[in-house]
């Protein structure tokens, strides 16, 4: 049998790093990065231990958070979901809508703020719903089919708000993203509920077991009876059902309504933040609570870079940067 030489080893297996390592990395290596940047900050950057910082980092870490877990749900069945932006905005746009009808029952305090609420998730949980039909029913990519309402989903928020601001002043709404319960942000509270909630249902429950088997291999999955295209679409539509909950919790941060702003670019920082929390992006693994982490290291580098006056552009390069090295570590696991 012919013998190689270290020369002819490909390039890239050289690189493999030891197996301790890589799984040290995958682990706990954003806990790591999350601690690390914990500590820089805390001497590096003025004010940063303070309440104020604490709230406003919670504050605007918490629907990146709420997104990316519906992402972590939909990426471990193998699958991709571009279409969570276009949905929160379209659950942003339908809010003031709603509260500020002069119709009964819409014009009751009451009624109207719990419409308002309820009734936007509902419909992003629909559109959701549409992206897992496209994907079950017509066997369409899940690339393309969530691109759909990821181009005509803002199209639709903007016709419904006429392209305009819809500022408004709300107290009983506004709650969701100015609110505090117990001294901490409810926003803040929420995301952490949702978390707790959805790293049960992955890590205890029949459906969790489900999806990680759809995301490792759906055929398999199938021969074993697992009923895949209902996993996928329950998936698509808790996915859309958080967008559209996060889409609010920014409107009631900003006090207005912006089709053309709300949720801009958020796929692509929850899909990071996926990454990052160490969920494998081929499927078949989801870490809601290493989520939770890439969510919250994607947010400290945003302040760190602000706060030493580094433009968004560079904190945006940066971002993928770290996406990348997330996936190295992966491919390095698997190797």
């Amino acid at each position: 049998m012919a013998k190689f030489s270290e020369a002819t080893i490909p390039f890239f297996r050289r690189l493999v790093l030891p197996a301790r390592m890589r799984d040290f990395g995958q682990t706990y290596g954003g806990l790591l990065g999350l601690v690390l940047l914990i500590l820089y900050n805390m001497l590096f950057t003025p004010h940063f231990v303070s309440w104020r910082t604490l709230s406003t980092n919670l504050t605007q870490v918490a629907p990146t958070a709420i997104v990316a877990t519906g992402m972590t749900l939909v990426i471990a069945t193998g699958g991709i979901d571009l279409s969570v932006g276009s949905l929160m905005a379209i659950a942003g746009a339908l809010a003031p809508i709603i509260f500020l009808s002069s119709f009964p029952p819409f014009n009751n305090p009451i009624i109207g703020n719990a419409l308002a609420v309820l009734l936007p998730v509902l419909v992003a949980g629909l559109f959701g719903v549409f992206n897992g039909f496209l994907i079950t029913r017509f066997r369409i990519q899940p690339i393309i089919a969530t691109l759909v309402l990821f181009i005509a989903g803002r199209g639709i928020a903007q016709v419904l708000t006429n392209g305009n601001l819809q500022p408004f002043h709300n107290p009983g709404f506004q709650f969701l993203g100015q609110g505090y319960l117990l001294g901490l942000p409810f926003q803040a509270i929420l995301m952490v509920a949702i978390v707790i909630i959805f790293a049960l249902i992955v890590r205890a429950t029949t459906f969790g077991r489900y999806i990680l088997a759809t995301g490792g291999n759906e055929a398999a999955a199938r021969l074993a009876g697992i009923p895949v295209n209902r996993v996928k679409l329950a998936v698509y539509m808790i996915s859309g059902l958080l967008a559209g909950l996060a889409g609010l919790i920014v409107i009631a941060i900003d006090s207005a309504s912006d089709a053309n702003v709300v949720g801009l670019n958020s796929e692509l920082d929850a899909i990071a933040a996926v990454a990052v929390g160490g969920t494998a992006l081929t499927g078949g693994q989801a870490t809601v609570t290493g989520t939770l982490i890439g969510a919250l290291i994607i947010q400290l580098i945003r302040t760190t870079l602000l706060a030493n006056n580094v433009p968004f552009a560079v904190a945006q390069m940066i971002n993928a940067a770290i996406i990348l090295l997330a996936v190295y570590l992966q491919r390095q696991r698997k190797a």
